[in-house]
């Protein structure tokens, strides 16, 4: 055991020390406002928000767990509280253009007034305009007319007899119209009187009848132009009567809305409309007018579509809101956000009108934020397109995709956009956030601030204080039992040890929920009032218990000898290595059996992964390293005559990463120099081209991986594991790992340079140039050069 590289107890984790929280349990602690440690993020997000100017939407990037998602609706409750309450929007029917139904806002809230007085109007009307065409006055002008007309139409027909007369003939109304007869001594003939004349006197009246038709042809223009004026007079008195019944109504409306230009103008067009069509309204209580339709579904229709045109389509109502709007949409598919023309299936045939526009998220959120998860917004057909088209033009047009996919539609709809005001807040991750960048060009203009959510904060004070009122938080807010200062530390250091740092704390605090709520309930199966360090303890061995079956029969492999590793003894040209494997939930480290042979030839350095394509590209790189790690160190004067063939033993999957580069290295330099290495000190580390340690990840599960076996195998009191010098930040190792090395049965090494290495694998020097660039006669390097002077002078 070399002690000048051997680790303290108290250097293998970072404890909470109870004392410094200040509280006995989390009920003295008050709950956390904000977030922990994403200060960055939290900056970027408040300017975005802050700044209101197009294009300044927000894309929000992290890991799943960090907490993104709830703060984002947090912060955005806090600025939506000071924003403006939006408008309402309604959509009305567009009497000049039917198929491009108008838009119309008003006051948040107000458009639920409206929306009752229009109807209350139309239901008023009615009742009343066909009451006003009973009244004695308006019948009194409607005799007026017929008797005007009537007496012009007695003149006329005065005049026209005594036209008529001159060829024998006079004119008499039937329900044919005016029909000219013979007459006979002045009189009109008879039919029998007409059946009695002779041929002659039949051929007469005819020739008289036709120049009689030929003379008065224009009279009977006259007499069309007087039915005419008959039917117009009658229609300027039934306008004329709506109209002031329509005007009194429609004004006490428009004072309401006496700023809003769209509303009246509305209104305008309304009381046109409704004049145009008053004889719907004097016939609506006129029962007998309407009779007994031959097919009564039909009439009601009829009657039903008409008077869909003054109905209004209350789109989007604020009255219950009190400030700027904040929407979340769970599935931001096309319809979903940009709303929807809905069709009715009448006798087959797709039918719409204006009522039938139905409201999206964007629609809602319009005036405040609509927050959407980016993945599940770009795997939605069109839907990304449409939001993009959306903040670029400032406008949202309700559309239907109908036409795309082969519908067959009897009406159409082109709704009037309707501005558009609002944050987007697009939740997801790195690469979600790159792609989208390099290969969308829109995304660049329309999502200028990126919130980048750490999975990692500073273990400060401040934060660790911050982790406390979390705790606290959730046990109020979710109902779980306080928890003592014991289990908050050890909370804490879990929190360390999900990040694989003494100096970091985890910002997945989904991980860390989950250790709460499982806490809670080892708690209550003990009935304990509070949650204390053993509960925690339990609930993430527990955790651990679920997930560990593939390494838990993976030691079953190792125990029975299955998988062949050594714990003990010397060897040369073999060395223990350290894998990490990840089962989802569950990352474990384990050793894996790493040989080398050395032998005569020009090869160089054969990698059997790499040969056989069982190795990843870092893996690769990390072997091509160790060439130009030999090559500067024993190869300045001499090429190297020697191949050396490096395996990891029964593995079958897949090896990626350089962690082992180092191993390999210890393996090449015992199989040249013919140097037996320790089988109870397992290795990780990657190396640079000048033999300087690297530093690792999964350095704590590596460790623990090794101390398992050693256990399962029986500590000796020499077995250990050599990590980089610069992991030791990164060990957060279990309780029982640090007690083995507190009573001396377990050891770990950190180090610098491979030289280091080699000497607490082999108890021997590694051995430095003389200034005649010679190594001293015993040592590892020595006998390294020793062997390959041998094999270039045996070749």
């Amino acid at each position: 055991m070399d002690d000048r590289f051997c680790l303290r107890p108290e250097q293998l984790t970072s404890c909470c020390v109870t004392e410094s929280l200040g509280f006995e349990s989390t009920e003295e602690v008050e709950p956390l406002e904000g977030i922990i440690g994403q200060s960055r993020a939290v900056e970027a997000l408040t300017f975005g928000l802050r700044v209101d100017k197009k294009g300044y939407n927000i894309f929000i990037s992290g890991i799943s767990g960090t907490g993104k998602s709830s703060y984002a609706n947090s912060i955005a409750k806090s600025f939506a509280a000071n924003g403006k309450k939006p408008d309402d929007w309604l959509y009305v029917f567009n009497f000049k253009n039917p198929d491009s139904p108008k838009a119309i806002n008003t006051r948040g809230g107000e458009g639920e007034s409206f929306v009752k007085e229009i109807e209350h109007l139309i239901e008023k009307l009615k009742k009343e305009i066909p009451k006003s065409f009973q009244n004695s006055e308006y019948k009194n002008k409607k005799k007026e007319i017929f008797k005007d007309i009537q007496l012009k139409q007695k003149i006329f027909v005065r005049n026209l007899n005594e036209v008529a007369r001159k060829y024998g003939f006079v004119f008499k109304d039937s329900e044919q119209g005016f029909n000219h007869i013979p007459l006979k001594d002045g009189k009109p003939m008879s039919q029998k009187e007409y059946n009695n004349l002779s041929p002659e006197e039949v051929e007469e009246i005819k020739i008289n009848s036709q120049k009689l038709d030929l003379i008065t042809e224009d009279w009977f223009d006259e007499l069309k132009e007087l039915q005419e004026e008959l039917e117009e007079k009658l229609d300027n008195l039934d306008k004329e009567q709506g109209r002031k019944l329509v005007e009194y109504y429609i004004k006490k409306i428009s004072n309401s809305f006496e700023d809003n230009k769209k509303v009246k103008q509305f209104l305008k067009e309304l009381k046109e409309d409704i004049v145009a069509n008053i004889s719907y309204f004097s016939k609506s209580n006129d029962s007998e007018s309407k009779g007994e339709p031959l097919l009564p579904f039909i009439q009601t229709q009829s009657e039903e579509d008409f008077y869909n045109r003054y109905k209004v389509n209350h789109l989007v109502n604020n009255n219950e809101t009190k400030a700027a709007p904040i929407v979340n949409e769970t599935n931001p598919n096309f319809y979903n956000l940009n709303g929807a023309i809905e069709y009715k299936n009448e006798m087959g045939v797709l039918k719409t009108d204006f009522t039938q526009i139905k409201s999206g998220s964007i629609h809602l959120a319009n005036g405040g934020y609509l927050l959407i998860q980016a993945k599940d917004l770009l795997v939605q057909p069109f839907a990304w397109e449409t939001l993009k088209r959306t903040l670029k033009t400032g406008l949202i047009n309700v559309e239907d995709l109908g036409k795309q996919l082969g519908y067959v539609y009897t009406t159409s709809l082109k709704p009037e956009p309707i501005p558009v005001d609002l944050k987007v807040i697009l939740i997801g991750d790195d690469y979600t956030y790159h792609l989208l960048y390099h290969y969308d060009e829109d995304f660049r203009k329309l999502f200028k601030v990126m919130a980048d959510f750490d999975i990692e904060m500073e273990r400060s004070e401040e934060n660790i204080v911050k982790m406390g009122q979390f705790i606290a938080s959730h046990c109020k807010q979710v109902g779980l039992r306080d928890f003592d200062k014991s289990a908050v530390a050890r909370v804490i250091r879990y929190s360390s040890r999900l990040c694989n740092s003494q100096e970091k704390l985890s910002s997945q605090f989904n991980q860390i929920v989950e250790i709460l709520y499982e806490s809670d309930v080892w708690a209550e199966m003990e009935k304990a009032e509070y949650v204390s360090k053993n509960h925690v303890e339990k609930a993430i061995e527990k955790k651990i218990y679920r997930n560990s079956k593939y390494e838990d029969k993976l030691n079953e492999r190792f125990k029975d000898e299955t998988v062949l590793i050594d714990v003990s003894g010397r060897k040369v040209g073999q060395i223990n290595g350290l894998t990490v494997m990840n089962t989802g939930q569950h990352v474990f480290g384990k050793p894996s059996r790493i040989t080398v042979s050395t032998y005569k030839g020009k090869s160089g350095i054969i990698s059997i992964q790499r040969e056989t394509k069982k190795s990843g590209s870092i893996y690769d790189k990390g072997v091509l390293t160790l060439c130009g790690y030999l090559g500067t160190k024993y190869a300045q004067d001499k090429p190297m005559s020697l191949t050396v063939s490096i395996s990891f033993e029964q593995n079958y999957s897949k090896i990626d990463g350089d962690s082992a580069s180092s191993t390999e290295l210890y393996g090449i330099i015992s199989s040249i120099a013919e140097v037996p290495i320790k089988q109870n000190i397992a290795v990780t580390g990657s190396i640079n081209q000048k033999g300087e340690i690297q530093p690792v990840g999964g350095v704590n599960e590596k460790i623990e991986g090794f101390y398992d076996i050693c256990k399962m195998r029986g500590l000796t009191g020499d077995q250990g594991v050599i990590i980089p010098k610069q992991n030791i930040k990164n060990l957060m190792l279990k309780e029982e790992v640090i007690a083995a090395v507190k009573n001396k049965e377990f050891f770990i090494y950190a180090i610098n340079h491979v030289d280091e290495g080699i000497e607490i694998l082999t108890d021997t020097p590694a051995g430095k140039k003389d200034k005649n660039g010679k190594y001293p006669k015993g040592t590892i390097n020595a006998q390294v050069m020793k062997k390959l002077k041998k094999s270039e002078e045996e070749s």
